[in-house]
């Protein structure tokens, strides 16, 4: 705006400057017409001249042009600092200076180096079948078209990535050292940037086959691919490793999948140079980068598109992955329907068992108890032949000392009163005796009858004997 605003006034001041000479030569043509003949008419029509705008003097045209230079002059002697992008101005008299804030600057007609202070590149994946093509660069975005790389079992596919690197303006020695030797950053980023970026994606592509990425290494890539942007490149070292039968979807089954070379072959392999401590050796001059101060925020993988070749034994292998997991399916199908009737069978064997023990239990507590009653039985009628036995002993004992004594009585004699109770007794019985008992009414008594009156007289005390006894 500056410039067009000086370029506009020099315009002015020199329109004015030829304006005035054109007039003045009007003038000069007017006077010499006239000078010869009064009534000749000149060829320029002064009143139409009178009509045209009164124009400065050629002094103040030229202090307008003056005016306009110093104009033009402001354009170089300040600028516009962006927000978000350092500057490093170089003068003319020599030095240079780090900008990084925002606002109305002095340049001092030197030269400014803008650079952003994060930077975004990123590989896009387009069709090259299409003739499609990216590459462009505005505002800290760079962006280009995905390169071509291969693996290490020789697939290749076009890789696409996304990187965010900033620099540091904290400390401005570097900044105006990385701004003095690369002096733009269209040429940091196309001469530095992108072919880190392009080594690290070449040299992480080595490290693993195809297979391995889709089989879950993908993260890995992604950790090797940042660290050598940060840190260094790896020393890679080739080795030879023995191919086995490739072996797709469940372990138990082998597949050999058509058109994949298979079989116990030695295939060229690349790993991680390490030195006798295990630590990784890095290409120590390829990480220009870090003396600049250059930072990476972000740096991963987006996507990945696989050669055709490629896509067709990954499109067969999803299918003989799929079949695999429908043959494993219905063969846990089958085992689980087995372990189902296996289960039933034990569960009914279960309760078979539990019926048998519980009627086995409840026969043998049974058993049991008529032992113990049978025994409880045996004890006591041992207990009640015990107690007759006793009591048949105690009365024999009784008897035998009634008896005892009844003879000693009648051997000892009684006393008079006893003699009389028992003749009271004995009389008693006999009456009672004799009229329940039929008596002879013949009764013959051995002997002469001299002896009669006593066999009489000896069975009655017999008899009052086995009265008294019972009444004992």
């Amino acid at each position: 705006m500056i410039t067009t605003l000086g370029i506009l006034v020099i315009l002015t001041a020199i329109i004015g400057i030829v304006w005035k000479n054109v007039k003045k030569n009007f003038d000069e043509a007017d006077a010499r017409a006239r000078k010869h003949n009064a009534n000749v008419t000149s060829p320029y029509d002064k009143k139409d001249i009178k009509n045209f705008p009164s124009w400065p003097i050629p002094v103040k045209s030229w202090i307008l042009g003056i005016v306009g230079v110093l104009i033009l002059c402001l354009n170089g002697m300040f600028f516009w600092a962006n927000p978000g992008t350092a500057y490093a101005v170089q003068y003319p008299w020599g030095g240079d200076k780090m900008v990084s804030t925002q606002g109305i600057k002095f340049q001092g007609w030197g030269r400014t180096i803008p650079i952003s202070y994060e930077i975004s590149l990123k590989d896009v994946i387009v069709d090259s079948e299409k003739g499609e093509r990216v590459s462009s660069s505005e505002d800290g975005i760079y962006n280009r078209s995905a390169k071509l790389w291969e693996f290490s079992d020789a697939i290749k596919a076009r890789i696409a990535t996304a990187v965010v690197i900033g620099i540091n303006v904290d400390d401005p020695e570097a900044f105006l050292d990385m701004a003095d030797r690369n002096r733009s950053e269209g040429k940091l980023i196309y001469g530095r940037v992108l072919p880190n970026i392009d080594a690290a994606i070449k040299n992480t592509a080595k490290l693993m086959d195809a297979q391995e990425y889709i089989s879950g290494r993908a993260s890995e890539f992604d950790r090797y691919f940042r660290d050598q942007l940060e840190n260094g490149m790896y020393i890679v070292e080739e080795y030879y490793e023995e191919q086995e039968p490739e072996v797709i979807g469940d372990t138990t089954i082998v597949r050999q999948i058509t058109g994949v070379q298979v079989g116990n072959k030695k295939q060229l392999r690349y790993r991680i140079k390490r030195d006798e401590q295990g630590n990784i050796m890095r290409d120590t001059n390829s990480n220009s980068l870090t003396q600049y101060g250059i930072q990476f925020y972000q740096a991963q993988v987006t996507s990945i598109d696989w050669e055709d070749s490629f896509d067709d034994r990954l499109q067969l292998q999803k299918e003989q992955v799929a079949q695999t997991q429908l043959e494993k399916q219905e063969a846990e199908k089958e085992f689980y329907r087995a372990q189902k009737e296996i289960a039933k069978g034990e569960a009914d064997k279960a309760a078979e068992r539990a019926r048998l023990e519980k009627e086995q239990i409840k026969q043998t507590i049974e058993a049991e108890t008529q032992a113990k009653v049978a025994r409880q039985n045996v004890i006591a009628e041992r207990e009640i032949l015990e107690v007759e036995r006793l009591r048949a002993e105690s009365k024999r004992v009784a008897a035998d000392a009634q008896e005892y004594e009844n003879r000693k009585l009648v051997q000892a004699g009684l006393t008079p009163q006893q003699r009389v109770e028992f003749e009271l007794k004995r009389a008693d019985l006999v009456s009672k005796n004799l009229a329940g008992m039929n008596i002879p009414q013949n009764l013959i008594i051995g002997g002469n009858g001299e002896n009669g009156g006593n066999s009489l007289e000896a069975l009655l005390p017999v008899v009052l004997m086995k009265e008294l006894n019972k009444d004992n």
